[in-house]
């Protein structure tokens, strides 16, 4: 097996904004969110559905993801906040054994602490982190999800 080949690791900041980053077996990395809030036409079941699409069709198009982590998120701010991510992380974990990925949960001061030092980190660390790492996130939903790549990377969970 050529030794440059690496494994394809999918990383989410998972809510109606997601945040993803993909590291491609190539090394490279690609990132961005992805809205998925249900239009006023439209059931809040919608957008779930349409999250599950998007896992599938970047799935094909990125030639198989191998692995799954997504960030963990054990405290809401408020109890809408709370169904929405439950909702998106039981999406994310029914695709993701449907198709035999392995898929973990990484906490939030976990990933904090690994791209900051600082596992209290506020949200425009995070994002100043991941410039310093020569990214150029959107907002702090891609921020968080490239810094989570960045730990799986760095930690080889991902290969």
């Amino acid at each position: 097996m050529n030794e440059n080949i690496q494994k394809q690791i999918l990383a989410l900041d998972l809510g109606q904004n997601t945040g993803w980053a993909l590291r491609r077996r190539d090394g490279q990395i690609y990132s961005g969110r992805e809205t998925f809030k249900p239009d006023r036409f439209s059931g809040g079941g919608m957008a779930l559905l349409r999250f599950r699409n998007w896992l599938d069709t970047l799935h094909e198009t990125s030639g198989h993801i191998e692995l799954v982590v997504f960030e963990e998120v054990r405290r809401h701010l408020g109890t809408t906040a709370a169904h929405i991510y439950g909702a998106f992380a039981g999406q994310m974990s029914a695709w993701a054994e449907f198709k035999e990925i392995p898929y973990q949960g990484v906490p939030v001061g976990t990933i904090k602490k690994h791209i900051t030092g600082k596992g209290n980190a506020s949200k425009e660390d995070v994002i100043r982190a991941v410039f310093d790492h020569g990214h150029t996130p959107m907002d702090d939903n891609e921020a968080d999800a490239i810094a989570l790549l960045r730990w799986a990377i760095d930690t080889k969970i991902g290969g």
